[in-house]
């Protein structure tokens, strides 16, 4: 029985050099291109066999391995684990994981996050422990990585040993025995650890072997070609006012003139393969080709491409298998996509990612209502309108790596939030949820009086009927309508409006010197010059307000304890 090349997929935290090594493997120079330095769509590299026997050649007698499979076809999965989740038809869609660790860093929260989604989808893995040479003092002595690590300095070697066993230690943390590639005999109870680095190249031979070895001796059944051609969408690309559809062939044979079932968001689509392109080793272009065979990295032309979306399964289907492959791949989308009677509207540039944007809502328990592909457009904003009045919270549109359409650039009541880098849009979405919340609830105080201290100024414009005088606001803020006692905890008077530079203002924060004006009183009388006054709150609205004090500054709260010790002169319980 024939074997397709093993799909690997290279995964970890955002910044610990996944791209850097494949780079190396490949000999380009992607990483410095990317959005924010993280790779944000996913692509697929072809390693031929020949090509790892020509560079490993001395590394495979060493470990008395000969090469059985075709090579390998790695994905680059943008930085954040929720991507590492790219599937086909029953499992993961990679064979066999590299985990990239910065071995200075060690594991860090999206390492984590990679290493559960691995264990959910029951993926084998290496370790490349990489950024070895920016250990202090670390040299590369030769071309073979097991002799470098022992003419280590003694004190590189420590910090070395050091950095490694406290990885293995975090490993052990998440129920996983891991250990240098050249300290393991057992491959099926240990987890080798590959140090590398993706900018001198050292130990990416080491991978290769490991990863060649592991994948011939525990996947053979896995790897086994079978009839049902299959297949995911990785992305749509423009070249040339040509529009390709990149794929990923995991199974079977596709031939040119095949018809596809390719999964939609709401139904599938039937199109025809017009000119079929198989991706030449090391991402060095295509080739137009009459038929592939797993695993193969693809180009494809076909009629109405525009209407496919990234991240599709599509299979192979003679026309009276049609209605059954159509209903096999929309099981897939229905299943990747979960909506709420109530939520917020997500957009993004793929299915792909979509759907990892929703799961990381979905962690955050955040509803998601309505979801799309493409940019934010007018819809969209209408959409999220509606959700004004049922929750504000939910008055939001969020967009990962599109842009928003000019007719609703200028939008003010509903809020649009976008980011080409998933995990800060992540960061920035939550943020603002969390001051939309504090906006809401501050809101509801306010109906209440509010913490406000004044002292009263020589100003005075006039004496009574309403007596108008001049205050500066000490603390809080004054508004009009509020209650006012004196420092004694005596009633002077309610606040009839609030005057800046001759004009009514509808409130007056701390440092501001204003004219007040109160219809009961005569100035003089109730209230001199120098004098300190309060707002004036019920028990009741003391209590709220404690009870609310996260949305209150600490001048506010100050304010909040200095009225209570007045009204505790009179009443020792006020308040309590």
């Amino acid at each position: 029985m024939a074997i397709r090349q093993p799909i690997i997929t290279v995964v970890g935290h955002v910044d610990h050099g996944k791209t850097s090594i494949l780079d190396r493997i490949r000999s380009t120079a992607v990483a410095a291109k990317e959005a924010g330095g993280i790779t944000q769509k996913i692509s697929f590299t072809t390693f031929p066999s020949a090509i790892l026997e020509e560079k490993s050649k001395d590394l495979l007698k060493q470990f008395k391995i000969k090469i059985e499979i075709p090579g390998f076809l790695f994905i680059d999965t943008p930085g954040h684990a929720a991507f590492t989740n790219l599937r086909k038809r029953g499992g993961a869609l990679a064979d066999i994981a590299i985990l990239v660790i910065d071995i200075n860093e060690g594991i860090m929260p999206q390492t984590a996050e990679s290493i559960e989604i691995l264990r959910a989808n029951k993926t084998p893995f290496l370790i490349a422990l990489n950024k070895v040479d920016a250990i202090s003092g670390w040299r590369r002595i030769s071309n073979n990585l097991a002799e470098n690590i022992e003419k280590q300095a003694m004190h590189v070697r420590t910090q070395f040993d050091t950095k490694v066993y406290k990885i293995v230690e975090a490993l052990f943390a998440h129920s996983f025995n891991a250990d240098l590639f050249t300290k393991i005999s057992d491959f099926t109870k240990q987890i080798a650890m590959i140090p590398t680095s993706g900018k001198s190249g050292e130990g990416i031979s080491e991978l290769l072997v490991m990863l060649a070895g592991l994948s011939q001796r525990f996947l053979k059944d896995e790897l086994e070609i079978g009839k049902e051609t299959k297949g995911t969408v990785l992305e749509l690309k423009k070249e040339k006012d040509m529009m390709y559809v990149e794929a990923i062939v995991y199974d079977g044979h596709l031939n040119q003139n095949d018809t596809l079932v390719v999964a939609g968001l709401e139904k599938p689509i039937v199109t025809r393969v017009r000119a079929l392109f198989e991706a030449l080793p090391l991402s060095k272009g295509f080739k137009p080709v009459k038929s592939v065979t797993a695993s193969a990295g693809i180009r494809m032309q076909v009629p109405d491409s525009s209407e496919i979306l990234s991240g599709m399964p599509f299979l192979v289907a003679k026309a009276s298998d049609i209605k059954k492959a159509s209903q096999e791949v929309q099981k897939e989308v229905s299943e990747a996509i979960h909506l709420d009677k109530d939520g917020i509207i997500a957009k993004a540039e793929s299915l792909g990612s979509l759907e990892a944007l929703l799961i990381l809502l979905r962690k955050s328990n955040i509803p998601v209502a309505r979801v799309g592909i493409g940019n934010i457009t007018k819809t969209d904003v209408i959409s999220a309108s509606s959700n004004i009045q049922k929750n504000p919270l939910n008055a939001i549109v969020i967009g990962f790596n599109v842009d928003i359409s000019e007719e609703v650039k200028n939008e003010e009541k509903i809020k649009l939030l976008t980011n080409e880098v998933i995990y800060k849009l992540i960061e920035d979405f939550e943020k603002w949820r969390i001051e939309k919340y504090q906006e809401i609830s501050r809101s509801k105080l306010e109906v209440m009086s509010m913490p406000c201290k004044l002292k009263v100024l020589r100003f005075m414009f006039r004496m009574s009927k309403p007596a108008i005088f001049g205050v500066r606001v000490e603390a809080g803020t004054l508004v009009p309508e509020i209650p006012l006692m004196n420092h004694e905890g005596k009633h002077i008077d309610k606040v009839k409006a609030v005057q800046s530079e001759g004009k009514g203002v509808q409130s007056a924060k701390k440092g501001k010197e204003v004219a007040l004006s109160l219809p009961g009183i005569t100035f003089g009388r109730q209230v001199k010059e120098g004098d300190i006054l309060y707002s004036e709150l019920s028990e009741s609205e003391f209590r709220k307000l404690k009870e609310n004090k996260s949305l209150l500054s600490s001048e506010e709260m100050n304010i909040l304890k200095e009225i209570a010790e007045i009204k505790r002169k009179e009443k020792s319980t006020w308040g309590m």
